[in-house]
């Protein structure tokens, strides 16, 4: 499974790799769980809604892994509260500073997976050091990176389509990486700044 943000009690904003082979017109066979914090828990926060349709982007590459967003409409609304909210979206490309991932993917590559929501913080990386880490052809404008140089803290596998938050919006989406947290290969997102007219056109 994968990860997503809330952008409104309607949507969702997800990978598009996630997606990839479900049906977008009637994926009622799916749902958004909203208010999770562990999975073994019922801890009576979570809401529990099945998807009325996927929205991937109509440029998404699964070659380039490229364009890799989707969003999620919800069969019914969620309830905000204390415990469920939205996210506002980061317009400012190339966005330099400290910033947290968050999900339930494994701990380690390879590793086991937790029942407790996890976080960490990663520092953003600039496109140039990116790119003389994957190569100048794989790295987007419209992907960011994060990591620390040596390694050590990352996105790991379960956390594709998750949120990356700087300055408390979201900035990027778990979308792909060399292993994880291995040391000079940062981990690599979605940049959401290049794609907030296209959530705002779709998810209306």
């Amino acid at each position: 499974f994968c990860g997503a943000s809330i952008y409104s009690e309607n949507w969702a904003v997800c990978a598009g790799h996630c997606v990839q082979g479900e049906d977008f017109e009637n994926p009622d066979y799916l749902q958004v769980v909203a208010g999770e914090q562990d999975l073994d828990v019922v801890e009576g926060n979570e809401q529990e809604v099945v998807l009325s349709k996927i929205i991937q982007h109509e440029d998404y590459n699964g070659f380039t892994i490229s364009n890799d967003i989707s969003l999620l409409q919800l069969s019914s609304p969620l309830t905000f509260n204390t415990n469920v909210g939205s996210i506002g979206l980061q317009t400012v490309k190339e966005y330099i500073g400290d910033c947290v991932v968050s999900g339930w993917g494994t701990l380690t590559e390879d590793g086991s997976t937790p029942s407790i929501l996890q976080y960490v913080d990663v520092p953003t990386v600039s496109d140039a050091e990116c790119r003389d880490a994957y190569g100048q052809n794989d790295i987007d404008d419209s992907m960011i990176c994060a990591g620390l140089p040596e390694g050590g803290v990352d996105a790991c596998q379960g956390d594709s389509g998750g949120p990356l938050a700087c300055g408390g919006l979201l900035t990027g989406i778990v979308s792909w990486g060399y292993g994880c947290a291995r040391p000079g290969y940062p981990g690599v997102y979605t940049e959401v700044a290049y794609f907030t007219d296209w959530v705002e056109a779709n998810a209306s």
